[in-house]
């Protein structure tokens, strides 16, 4: 099993984009990148915890590769907003990259460099790439909150 981790806007939706695709063991919705210790929803909400709503998984190299995740995660969201994804604005909400090893972050740095080049956006994309640091799980009721609350939405 590998870990990987992942900011691009409002973690619900992002989780469910992962959640589903073979190979995926495990996910689980909370914030990295920011100073405040075991941060509450509300405060990384406040966008003074310096944390993204980040999304974390457990995955089976086996079955579906880093380089595969990473096309998912560049489909789910703009990368080239920065510190905002649709009506969500603020730091919290930015594209993120937390790599788990120095391969990881080769795959990464090499998968952005190849969406620039593709001429996909007009605009530079402004996904970060780096090191993954301490990952605070969210609270319960927003672990899988689509599968649970939303059921019409789960084809995102």
């Amino acid at each position: 099993m590998e870990r990987a981790t992942f900011a691009a806007g409002c973690f619900w939706g992002v989780e469910e984009a992962f959640r589903t695709l073979d190979g995926v063991q495990e996910t689980a919705v909370g914030y990295m990148g920011g100073e405040t210790e075991n941060p509450t929803y509300a405060q990384v909400c406040s966008g003074e915890t310096g944390h993204a709503e980040a999304v974390q998984l457990n995955f089976d190299p086996a079955v579906i590769s880093y380089a595969q995740l990473l096309e998912r995660f560049w489909a789910q969201h703009n990368p080239t907003s920065l510190n905002f994804q649709g009506l969500d604005v603020g730091s919290q909400y930015r594209s993120a990259i937390f790599y788990q090893s120095e391969e990881q972050r080769q795959v990464a740095e090499q998968s952005k460099a190849e969406l620039v080049a593709s001429g996909k956006y007009q605009q530079p994309v402004v996904t970060e790439i780096t090191p993954a640091d301490t990952f605070w799980r969210a609270e319960e009721y927003h672990q899988q909150y689509v599968l649970k609350n939303r059921p019409a939405c789960r084809g995102l």
